[in-house]
Formats: C-alpha cells, structure tokens, sequence
C-alpha cells in the first residue's frame, strides 16, 4: 500500500491554492476540497492558524469521522488574548506547519487562516511568521504536495505564487442584521 502511494506521489505535481476574500466560505471551500481528496485516498491534514483548541468546530467533528487530522494552533480572535499570547501560538503554529509540510506525509495540507494571522497589523508577527519563509515553504515542498491556504487579506506575494486563487466576496450577509454565528453553518 505504501509503495503504491508512493508510486502516485511521484508522478503526481502538487500545487498552491489560495481561498480569500472578504466573503463566507473560504475554509468551507477548503474542506471540501479535503473531504474530495481523502475520498481519492489521500491523506489530508488541516492546520488552523486563528482558530483555537478550546472550542468544537463542526467540521472538526466530521472531519474526525473520516479520519482527517485537523488541529487547532491559534487562541481565538486577535482581541481575546494579548498580542505576546498571540504571537507564541502563531510562532509554535508555523513552526508545526513547516514540519508538516517539508515531511512528506501528506498529499493535501490546509493552513486555514494562515492569511489572517499574515495580515495582522494590531502587532508585529513578522519575526514570529515571517512572510518570506511562507513563500520559500511554498516553493520547497515537496513536488507532490498540494497546499492550500485560506484566509481574507492574501497578500500579493502569495498570490503571485499561487497555481489558483479564487476570491470569495460578500454580496449580502446576515451579520449585518444582527444575526450572530450560525450552529453548523459558520461553526
């Protein structure tokens, strides 16, 4: 099994897709992409920069029915914790990250968020997560691995390098109404 799935590896070209916009679904979008590939026989792992170990997402609960890893790496919302807290998870994040990546375990890595925790302004990331050592991570994984990233806020130099980049944008949402987070539908 294993020499067969190494075998598709090496002739398989992984590529770099991006999901971002200011819009509803990008990580939906990348679950759905995982939820395809795991049911091609590839093994899937999604990391998620913002969100954290101390709540229950629902397609974490799915997603663990189908054997798909999905770790939580973040502390919430930038405004939840202070930013020395923010900034020793998205150290400790990135550096699981790039392990992960450059293993060569894995067909379909997800950095869901990596795009928000890039485009934090409230303080400085760049020595914790630096953007020049996601792009050299996007050029060195290995050949095989598709790698997706999601998050508002892409910048440039990622998209540049990016094999797809589809933007998702808001045309009318419930939030301006007043309506909070939907059980199952946004969690």
């Amino acid at each position: 099994m294993e020499n067969e799935q190494n075998d598709r590896r090496s002739k398989r070209k992984g590529y770099t897709l991006v999901y971002t916009g200011d819009g509803k679904g990008k990580t939906t979008a990348s679950i759905g992409l995982a939820v395809r590939a795991v049911g091609r026989g590839y093994k899937v792992l999604i990391l998620q920069f913002i969100k954290s170990p101390q709540r229950t997402y629902g397609e974490q609960i799915a997603l663990r029915k189908l054997g798909v890893e999905m770790r939580q790496l973040g502390i919430g919302f930038t405004w939840t914790k202070t930013p020395e807290e923010h900034r020793e998870a998205l150290q400790a994040a990135w550096l699981i990250a790039k392990e992960e990546v450059m293993s060569g375990d894995w067909d379909v890595v997800v950095m869901d968020e990596l795009n928000n925790a890039l485009a934090i302004e409230k303080f400085p990331i760049d020595d914790v997560l630096p953007l020049q050592e996601v792009l050299e991570l996007i050029d060195r994984r290995p050949g095989h691995l598709h790698l997706v990233i999601t998050g508002r806020g892409a910048k440039q130099e990622i998209v540049d390098k990016a094999d797809l980049v589809s933007e998702v944008q808001v045309k009318k949402h419930y939030y301006d109404e007043g309506v909070p987070a939907l059980l199952g539908i946004e969690y």
